[in-house]
């Protein structure tokens, strides 16, 4: 298959579960999410890395989605939250998406809110569990 962008090079062979070859063998597959290369995958992690408020974070989220078709959950625990470990950050399963991606994107916005406690403030306050406090 020639995309018409650079795609992202082969895991090693049992090294991840990315599913590559599904994508690739079907013509109506959306491959956005190969233009994801090694690269592009760290300039995105620091962009995470360095997020200032919740509008920012909104903003990648919907940028992920609509440039690589990456769903991105994030909510409360419904146990609490004590720590920004409290806050599920999930990315949608989809084929193409390696291992390590849907491993490094969660830590990074964690990092981003250990660094700006606001941005983890604004996510509990949205699912109203400071309760106006």
């Amino acid at each position: 298959m020639n995309a018409p962008f650079p795609i992202r090079t082969e895991c090693p062979p049992g090294a991840c579960t990315c599913r590559r070859e599904v994508l690739l063998g079907d013509p109506n597959a959306d491959i956005r999410i190969l233009q994801l290369t090694r690269e592009e995958e760290k300039k995105l992690v620091d962009r995470l890395e360095n997020l200032s408020s919740l509008s920012d974070l909104k903003r990648m989220e919907e940028r992920m989605h609509a440039l690589l078709g990456i769903v991105l959950t994030i909510t409360p625990s419904i146990h609490g939250v004590r720590t920004t470990r409290g806050i599920n950050i999930q990315l949608e399963d989809q084929p193409g998406l390696c291992r390590k991606t849907k491993q490094a994107i969660p830590a990074a916005i964690r990092r981003s809110m250990e660094k700006n406690p606001e941005i983890a403030y604004a996510i509990l306050d949205a699912h109203d569990l400071l309760g106006g406090a």
